[in-house]
Formats: C-alpha cells, structure tokens, sequence
C-alpha cells in the first residue's frame, strides 16, 4: 500500500520533513500501526509517535482517530492539537 505522508508545525520541524511517500508494509493497516512504524525510525520520530505527545491525524483532509484504516492512495497528515481562545 502506498500512501502520502505530511507533517506540519512542530512535528515538521522536529523530523525535518514536510511531506513523504512511503510503501507500508502489508501489517500496517491503521493509523496506530503508522505511528507505531516512524517511531521506530529513532529518538525524535519515538518522542513524536510513540504515544508520549498527541499527535493528532487527519486523512484526506478528514480528522480521524488512531484506529482509522488505511486505503492505498491516502494522504495522511500529522499535526499537534489546536488550541484557540
């Protein structure tokens, strides 16, 4: 399966990517199992992905939870939680 990657605010900064294609691996079928795989990509992508900061997912332009599937094609995007006041 193939899908878009993007990243924005402080994840963006902190991975120094804005936007990537990855194939995943056929056991990577939600967006838990996502997270779960750029974790392990080392210290800051763990720090980001592992659980210990929310990090909040939306695919194709639709806020999701952690449990959503993926379908070849999508687009995921990765950001932090918004605040407004």
């Amino acid at each position: 399966m193939n899908i878009k990657v993007l990243y924005f605010a402080r994840i963006k900064e902190s991975v120094n990517y804005s936007t990537e294609d990855i194939v995943l691996p056929a056991d990577v079928n939600t967006v838990v199992a996502l997270k779960m795989l750029l974790a392990e990509r080392g210290e800051v992508w763990a720090d980001l992905f592992s659980g210990k900061q929310v990090v909040r997912a939306a695919i194709n332009h639709e806020l999701v939870d952690d449990m959503m599937a993926l379908k070849d094609g999508d687009e995921v995007a990765f950001f932090p939680p918004v605040t407004g006041g």
